[in-house]
């Protein structure tokens, strides 16, 4: 059975942290389901369209091995969702892989998932996952127990690359 990967957007996602990780875990032989407030088209800074599988309020997370968050401003609104920030709980409660990229941890912000957690992020929400418990640290990547955390689309060899380590190490 294929580990499923859950990723979660809205209108103005960062088009590279969207489409390179979904390729490459397709790529790798997962499946991959994107969610979203509707099942309207939505559209990345950079004009590219991704047509969601599912909405939130239809998503079990239970049904998930992991979770990505695409960066740009797409968090800033997938966080206004309650099913969205429940889903997200979900996976921080359960140990199961986050992976969070650029602008991504405002989301883990709203489930509360980064007290006392090593993350890195977008510069211009530092200061916001410090205020959140985070311990934060500029690198490219950071893997902090089940969650994975990138700066921007330069890290998504680096993101990707620990993204599958952690989901192959937890087929193991």
């Amino acid at each position: 059975m294929k580990p499923k990967i859950l990723f979660l957007v809205e209108d103005d996602f960062e088009d590279l942290e969207m489409f390179y990780p979904y390729y490459r875990l397709i790529e790798e032989g997962y499946e991959v389901t994107v969610a979203s407030t509707s099942l309207d088209e939505k559209k990345g800074k950079h004009g590219y369209m991704i047509k969601p599988d599912k909405e939130f309020s239809k998503i079990n997370p239970a049904d998930f091995d992991a979770v990505v968050i695409p960066g740009g401003k797409s968090p800033e609104r997938v966080r206004l969702s309650k099913d969205a920030v429940s889903i997200v709980r979900h996976f921080i409660e359960n140990n199961k892989p986050v992976a969070a990229i650029c602008h991504g941890p405002q989301l883990l912000i709203s489930a509360q998932g980064l007290g006392g957690r090593k993350v890195t992020c977008w510069k211009g929400i530092r200061d916001d996952v410090i205020v959140a418990g985070a311990d934060y640290v500029d690198r490219e990547v950071i893997v902090d127990r089940n969650l994975v955390t990138s700066r921007m689309p330069d890290d998504l060899p680096a993101f990707c690359r620990e993204l599958i380590k952690k989901l192959k190490s937890n087929q193991e």
